[in-house]
C-alpha cells in the first residue's frame, strides 16, 4: 500500500489537526482520544435504542388513562397493544443480533472509523424514520416493524466498532477496570436516551422522542468521521498487543514519539498498511477457548439486561410506590436510576476481575446476587420511593455488571488470546459472536415480556422469567469457574 492510500487512514480532524502542529499526539493523548470518541459515539447508540421504552405508555396506555382524556396510536392502542409492542421490539434485536455477526465479519476486513460511520449516520436516520410515522400519521404495523428491521442491522455495526478499537489501544494490564469505567457510556446513554425521550412527551409528541436522538447520533457520527484513530499504527505507535521482550519490542506506555518524523504521519507511516495481517475467520474464532460458554452466558444476562432497558418505565408507570402511580414521563426519569446502579456495577465488576484475575467468578457472583435483589425489587419496591429507587439502583449494578464485563473485557481478552499469536484482526469478530449471541437473548426477553403481558397485569411471571435466566447464565461458567479457582490456588501455593 503506497503512501498516499496509508495517509488515507488518518482521520481527517487528527491529519488536519498534525498540519497545524509542529508536534505530533502522545500516545496517552491518542488513548484519552479514543477513549472519548468511543464513549461519545456508543452512548448515542444507546440513546437511540431508549426511546421506544419511554414511549410505551403513550402508544399503549391503560384503562385508566383512556378514561381521563389518552388517546394511544393505532396500531399500538388495541387490546394485543403490547403484544404489538413487543413484535417491534423483537424485530429490532433479532435484526440486530443478526446483522452482529456480519458486523463483526466486516470489520475485521476495512477500515473501522468508516464502517462505524457509516452505521451511525443511517442508524441515527432510521431512529428518525420510526418517529416521523407520528409526523406522517402512518398507522401500519408493518412500516413499524420494517423501521426497527433496518435500524437494528445499522445498529449492530456499533459494539464490533468500538470494542475492537478499545482492544487496540488497550493492553490486558487493567482492561477490566478501564473498560469498566468505559462500559459506563450504555448507562449515560440510556439516561440521556431517557432524558430526551421524557421531555419531547411532556409536550405529547412521541415522534421527536426518537428524531432528537436520531439527529444527535448523526451529527456524533460525523465526530467520528474526524477524529478516531483505529489503532496506534496508523499514527506510527507499536501496537498495544504485541508480544514484548526485554531487549526489543518498545512498550506503547514508552514509546518515544518525538523521535517520529511528523512526516511519516501525515504522509502515510503506518506500519499497519504494508503489514495487514489476515483476519481470522468465524470458524476458527468460535475455537477459541471461552467464546462459545461466555457467548452462551451473555445470552441470558443480556435477556435479562435488555428487559429492564425495554420495559422498566412501562413496569414503574403501572406499578404502585407508595400508594402512587407516576405519569409516564416521570416513570421514564425515574428508570434512570436502573442506569445509575448500572455504571456502578460495570466499574466494580472490572475492578474485582482485574483485581482477582477472574473474569469468571466475578460474572457469576454477579449473576446469582441479582436473583434475591430482583426478588426483593418485586415484592418491596413497592412500599416507599426511597425502598423503589435504592433496589433499583442495587438491580442495575447486579444486571448490568456481568453484562458488561463480558461485553468489554472478556470480549478484548478473547479477541487478543494468546492462541491466535498476536493477530488482533480478530477481535470484531470475537466481539460479534459473543455480543450476537447476546442479542439474540435481548430479542427474546422483551418480546416475552409483551407477551406475557398482553395476558395480564400481573408481572410476577416476567420475574421469574428472569430468575431462571440469571440462574443459567451463572451455571453455564460452572467450568470456567473451576479453572479460575486452580488458577488461583496454585498461584497462592507457589
Amino acid at each position: 500500500m503506497d503512501s498516499a492510500a496509508n495517509a488515507k487512514r488518518v482521520a481527517p480532524g487528527i491529519r488536519a489537526y498534525l498540519n497545524r502542529r509542529r508536534r505530533p499526539l502522545t500516545a496517552s493523548q491518542h488513548r484519552s482520544l479514543v477513549l472519548a470518541v468511543t464513549f461519545a459515539a456508543y452512548a448515542m447508540y444507546h440513546a437511540s435504542r431508549k426511546p421506544p421504552s419511554i414511549v410505551k405508555s403513550v402508544l399503549h396506555p391503560d384503562e385508566e388513562s383512556v378514561k381521563m382524556g389518552a388517546r394511544g396510536w393505532a396500531p399500538f392502542d388495541g387490546e394485543d397493544g403490547t403484544t404489538v409492542i413487543g413484535t417491534c421490539d423483537f424485530a429490532f434485536l433479532a435484526s440486530y443480533s443478526v446483522g452482529m455477526f456480519f458486523s463483526g465479519h466486516i470489520g475485521d476486513r476495512m477500515d473501522l472509523r468508516k464502517f462505524l460511520t457509516f452505521g451511525m449516520l443511517m442508524s441515527g436516520f432510521w431512529v428518525s424514520m420510526f418517529g416521523m410515522g407520528y409526523y406522517w400519521n402512518v398507522h401500519s404495523v408493518w412500516y413499524y416493524v420494517a423501521v426497527q428491521m433496518v435500524a437494528g442491522v445499522m445498529q449492530s455495526t456499533g459494539w464490533p466498532s468500538v470494542v475492537s478499537v478499545m482492544g487496540n489501544w488497550f493492553g490486558k494490564g487493567k482492561r477490566g477496570l478501564i473498560m469498566g469505567v468505559w462500559n459506563a457510556h450504555t448507562s449515560v446513554g440510556n439516561m440521556l436516551g431517557s432524558i430526551l425521550a421524557a421531555s419531547a412527551l411532556r409536550n405529547s409528541n412521541w415522534g421527536m422522542s426518537f428524531i432528537i436522538p436520531g439527529v444527535l447520533m448523526m451529527v456524533t457520527g460525523m465526530l467520528v468521521w474526524n477524529f478516531l484513530v483505529v489503532a496506534p499504527e496508523d499514527v506510527g505507535l507499536p501496537p498495544a498487543n504485541a508480544p514484548t521482550s526485554s531487549s526489543s519490542a518498545t512498550a506503547l506506555d514508552e514509546f518515544d514519539e518525538e523521535s517520529m518524523a511528523r512526516r511519516r504521519l501525515i504522509e502515510g507511516g503506518s506500519s499497519r498498511g504494508t503489514e495487514r495481517e489476515k483476519a481470522v475467520g468465524f470458524v476458527a474464532a468460535l475455537k477459541i477457548p471461552g467464546v462459545i460458554t461466555f457467548s452462551l452466558c451473555l445470552f441470558f444476562t443480556k435477556l435479562v439486561a435488555y428487559t429492564f432497558l425495554y420495559w422498566l418505565p412501562f413496569y414503574i408507570e403501572r406499578t404502585e410506590i407508595a400508594g402512587n402511580y407516576l405519569s409516564a414521563a416521570k416513570a421514564g426519569e425515574l428508570s434512570i436510576v436502573f442506569d445509575l446502579g448500572g455504571i456502578l456495577g460495570g466499574i466494580l465488576a472490572g475492578y474485582v476481575s482485574d483485581k482477582y484475575n477472574a473474569r469468571s467468578m466475578t460474572a457469576a457472583g454477579f449473576v446469582y446476587l441479582s436473583i434475591p435483589v430482583l426478588y426483593m425489587y418485586r415484592e418491596f419496591g413497592s412500599r416507599s420511593m426511597s425502598m423503589n429507587l435504592g433496589l433499583m439502583a442495587l438491580s442495575g449494578m447486579l444486571v448490568n455488571g456481568p453484562y458488561a464485563l463480558i461485553t468489554t473485557a472478556v470480549s478484548a481478552d478473547l479477541g487478543t488470546h494468546e492462541s491466535l499469536k498476536g493477530n488482533s484482526r480478530a477481535l470484531a469478530t470475537v466481539t460479534a459472536i459473543i455480543d450476537g449471541t447476546g442479542s439474540i437473548g435481548a430479542a427474546i426477553g422483551p418480546m416475552l415480556t409483551g407477551f406475557i403481558t398482553s395476558f395480564s397485569d400481573d408481572w410476577n411471571h416476567v420475574f421469574y422469567m428472569l430468575y431462571v435466566a440469571d440462574l443459567c447464565a451463572g451455571l453455564l461458567l460452572t467450568r470456567l469457574i473451576f479453572k479460575e479457582a486452580r488458577a488461583m490456588l496454585a498461584a497462592s501455593a507457589v
